[in-house]
């Protein structure tokens, strides 16, 4: 288990609802990867990020997805691609991450409460 940590800590990080607009194959990436194109909404927009997440999806079953992210965090570049949210999942029994996303429908940008 993680530190402890206060609810103001936790309200420090955002992490919104999003629908997956474009996905393709990250082949420079060092561990198997796409590149997807997340819309959040208008406040926030579109956003792209670089997830390890091929053990169970692939391009076509992404776009249209609803995700969980968090929109808070600075860019990070990975290789040649500039990651702008992390895209939450956990890991299976054989280590391959499943997404984490909301069981009902959402608008884009819905924050996680």
């Amino acid at each position: 288990m993680a530190d402890e940590i206060s609810f103001d800590d936790f309200l420090k990080v955002d992490i919104r609802a999003g629908k997956v607009t474009r996905a393709e194959p990250f082949p420079e990436a060092r561990k198997p990867a796409f590149k997807l194109w997340i819309d959040f909404g208008p406040e926030i927009g579109e956003k792209k990020t670089s997830a390890q997440i091929t053990a169970h999806y692939t391009p076509e079953t992404l776009v249209g997805k609803m995700v969980m992210a968090v929109v808070n965090f600075p860019p990070r570049q990975i290789g040649p691609f500039m990651s702008e949210v992390l895209t939450l999942g956990v890991s299976d029994s054989e280590g391959g991450i499943v997404l984490i996303a909301p069981d009902q429908e959402v608008a884009p940008g819905e924050r996680m409460h």
